[in-house]
């Protein structure tokens, strides 16, 4: 469980089964707004629920934000797949926090201990697909230091996808003399 104070209120990770109760319901309310968004555009929206198995530790794991009252409020995870050209590669999914927590930095939060996680299941790369109508996710992907790359996946909801290089990462903190942290 990691708890971080953030804009005046704490969040609070901890580790969930993605099938559990409360990540569910988190899931179906991602769901439905994306379903709700795509529907203004008029595409159909895709939704399945993960495989839990997926995100398993080493094979992933699966995150729930909590606020300061240990309610439950977004949700996120990383999942293997295929390796890429830079190697072991993990993907973030169903990256979501209710529209009431958002801009406190939550979601920045949860995507620092997603990565966190894939470097030490010795990820070199870190990838996510999303939709182009979803641009205040953008701006945290590439405040985080993502960059645009070529699709990797067939996801019929994605329309953008991102990548973030790991390795070279880790030795540009290394090598600039930035603090590590365990």
């Amino acid at each position: 469980m990691r708890r971080a104070a953030y804009a005046g209120g704490v969040a609070t990770l901890r580790r969930s089964p993605v099938d559990a109760p409360d990540a569910h319901a988190l899931l179906a309310e991602y769901f439905a707004s994306r379903e709700r968004g795509f529907a203004h555009q008029n595409v159909v929206y895709t939704t399945a629920f993960p495989d839990p198995s997926l995100f398993e530790p080493p094979a992933g794991v699966f995150l729930i934000v909590e606020d300061d009252s240990g309610a439950p409020v977004g949700c996120g995870g990383i999942r293997l797949i295929a390796d890429g050209a830079n190697g072991r590669r993990y993907e973030v999914k169903h990256l979501y926090l209710r529209p009431e927590t958002r801009g406190r930095g939550w979601g920045r939060l949860l995507l620092d201990d997603l990565e966190r996680r894939a470097v030490d299941f010795g990820a070199h790369e870190l990838v996510l697909d999303t939709h182009h109508s979803l641009e205040a996710a953008a701006r945290l992907y590439a405040n985080s230091g993502f960059v645009e790359i070529p699709r990797y996946n067939d996801n019929p909801n994605a329309s953008r996808w991102y990548g973030k290089d790991l390795v070279r990462d880790d030795r540009s903190r290394r090598g600039s003399g930035a603090a590590q942290t365990g």
